[in-house]
């Protein structure tokens, strides 16, 4: 496998997600082969989480798959299991301000860069799920819809989904007016509904259309803070 390892694959069969991509990386002497991917690209608030997950070499979870393809309790489930077998799993966050500075591509790029760097033991291979992350010091392989192939890449998924899930419900008791227990950020009609009811909070992405376009015709309108959601809802209880 070499250095700039970018190639692409994809499959025309349905199997759900095997140990053949970190089978291959063994194969060429590799010994620390971390699947990684991320949650929460395409929501209005909170942040992008990433986890990089290595499992034992022939290592069984029935049941892993893409997160998407998961129930929020089976999810829930798994992730207990792949922290219970995992060799090493590293989660790194970017922020909402870091998604507005730098475009969501780049920030998922951080946030995957960060949860590698978490790593104990160190990866010397990735496989990561369709990203491509230039200038990396060890090999990488970018797979389409890699979450639905490599076992590793989705017991990521995984992992970075339920993290991020549990950050949204803290943020929900913070800012109870959005309901994040709900959509977790995404754009929702009761989120977009609420959203033009009260205007963005802290943790909306600003640069995200929904948020602009309501943040460009508020008239300048400050975001509600913690406190002030708090206030707001005992003056309403």
């Amino acid at each position: 496998m070499s250095r700039a390892l970018s190639t692409v694959a994809s499959r025309g069969r349905i199997v759900g997600p095997t140990d053949e991509f970190e089978l291959e990386a063994r194969r060429r002497g590799y010994r620390c082969i971390a699947g990684l991917d991320e949650a929460g690209r395409g929501p209005l608030a909170g942040p992008v989480v990433a986890a990089a997950v290595i499992l034992p070499s022939r290592c069984r979870l029935v049941g892993v798959n893409d997160s998407k393809q998961v129930s929020e309790t089976e999810r829930t489930r798994l992730y207990d299991v792949i922290v219970g077998r995992a060799r090493g799993i590293g989660v790194g966050i970017a922020t909402e301000q870091e998604i507005d500075r730098l475009n969501i591509l780049e920030a998922t790029r951080l946030a995957m860069r960060r949860a590698v760097a978490a790593l104990i033991p160190p990866a010397d291979c990735l496989l990561i799920d369709a990203v491509a992350l230039p200038d990396l010091a060890i090999p990488s392989r970018s797979i389409i819809k890699g979450d639905t192939l490599s076992l590793s890449i989705a017991a990521a998924s995984i992992v970075a989904k339920v993290t991020r899930d549990r950050m949204m419900v803290a943020y929900h008791w913070a800012y109870p007016h959005y309901n994040f227990l709900s959509h977790k950020g995404y754009g929702t009609k009761e989120h977009l509904q609420r959203l033009v009811q009260y205007g963005p909070c802290a943790i909306h992405r600003r640069t995200f259309a929904p948020v602009a376009q309501i943040v460009s015709g508020s008239g300048g309108r400050r975001p509600l803070t913690h406190i002030g959601l708090c206030e707001s809802s005992r003056m309403n209880q």
